[in-house]
């Protein structure tokens, strides 16, 4: 059923994209701070969703397909605009591209495994990835009002984190894609 309590914080999520595109076009601190909050909004359902299906027993079809969905949505949303804006730039972007490559990798995998009824289960290394993930993001979105508040080292701080998630998005999508090539394979 579609109103299952992770079904609308997933579905919830979606719907945040447009208002963190809109949040983020806004100018000075306020656009900052509310594409900020928007994020991490977007990323705590994330965990919600997740917690709330386990708990009250919600796990469903429509969750499994919806979720990692919003999740990529979201993040490559934000990096996109982060990029744009030059936020993340000159080599840094390569950070960037690693980790919407390996979404896009394993999304196609997904896919792939799922023509022969197999599923490629969330790892802790990859959920410990996603923490990292947006916490970088979260920080370089609050752009310049963040640099204050973190003693004029925000953007220091955020790029060194999306670096560290890039790394650890290697390692992940090296995992998949192992897990991947054994199948095919065989």
């Amino acid at each position: 059923m579609i109103f299952k309590i992770p079904n609308i914080l997933t579905i919830g999520r979606l719907i945040l994209v447009p208002f963190l595109v809109f949040a983020f076009f806004l100018p000075g601190s306020l656009g900052n701070w509310l594409s900020f909050s928007i994020f991490v909004l977007a990323s705590f359902t994330d965990f919600l969703d997740g917690f709330f299906a386990r708990l009250l027993k919600q796990q469903s079809k429509l969750g499994e397909l919806l979720d990692p969905i919003a999740d990529k949505i979201i993040v490559v949303t934000a990096l996109v605009l982060l990029v744009s804006s030059k936020q993340i730039e000159g080599q840094e972007v390569i950070a960037a591209i690693i980790i919407v490559s390996r979404e896009i990798l394993v999304s196609g995998l997904r896919e792939y495994l799922a023509k022969f009824r197999l599923k490629m289960p969330v790892s802790n290394m990859a959920k410990i990835k996603t923490f990292f993930q947006m916490f970088a993001i979260s920080i370089l979105l609050t752009g310049s009002a963040g640099d204050k508040l973190l003693f004029n080292y925000g953007s220091e701080i955020g790029i060194a984190l999306l670096w560290f998630s890039a790394f650890l998005t290697l390692i992940t999508g090296y995992s998949y894609i192992k897990k991947g090539i054994n199948h095919a394979i065989d």
